[in-house]
C-alpha cells in the first residue's frame, strides 16, 4: 500500500462525509441531501468547506486545520434566526461523533473536532439567513 502523507488527510472531506450520512444531521436539517459542499436548495442547508485558520503544526505527521459549516436558510427567511443556530449546533455536535467512530483503514485518523472561534450570524446581502461556525479539526494520514 503506498504510504499516505499530509495532503491526503483532507479534513473537508472527511466532515463533508459524515454528516452526509447522519441521521442526526437529516433530521435537523429537515432530510437527506442537505449536506453539500455548495449553497443550494433544498433550504435549510448545511455547507461544508475548509476555513481561514488553523495550525499546520510542522508538516511532518498531524495538522489542525479549521472546517467551516454555514447553515442557509431559505432565501424568504425560514426557518428563522433561532432555528437555524440550533441547526448549525446540532451538526456540530454531531461531527463531533466522528472521533470515536471506528478508523476506516486508507482513510486519514482524526482524533480532535472542537469549536474554534465564535458562533457568527451573518445573512447573505440579498437577506437570505446564514449561521457559520468553525471546527478545528485534529487529522493526521
Amino acid at each position: 500500500m503506498a504510504e499516505r502523507n499530509l495532503a491526503d488527510a483532507d479534513p473537508v472531506s472527511e466532515i463533508l462525509a459524515w454528516l452526509q450520512q447522519s441521521a442526526v444531521a437529516a433530521e435537523a436539517l429537515g432530510g437527506h441531501g442537505r449536506v453539500s459542499g455548495v449553497a443550494e436548495a433544498p433550504w435549510p442547508h448545511l455547507l461544508i468547506g475548509h476555513g481561514p485558520g488553523g495550525s499546520l503544526r510542522s508538516l511532518t505527521w498531524a495538522t489542525e486545520p479549521e472546517v467551516t459549516l454555514e447553515v442557509y436558510g431559505d432565501p424568504g427567511g425560514w426557518p428563522g434566526k433561532a432555528e437555524l443556530r440550533r441547526i448549525l449546533l446540532r451538526c456540530a455536535q454531531d461531527a463531533q461523533g466522528i472521533v470515536e467512530a471506528p478508523h476506516v483503514p486508507g482513510r486519514p485518523v482524526i482524533n480532535g473536532v472542537r469549536p474554534s472561534g465564535l458562533l457568527i450570524w451573518a445573512p447573505l446581502v440579498d437577506g437570505q439567513p446564514r449561521w457559520l461556525m468553525n471546527l478545528s479539526v485534529t487529522i493526521h494520514p
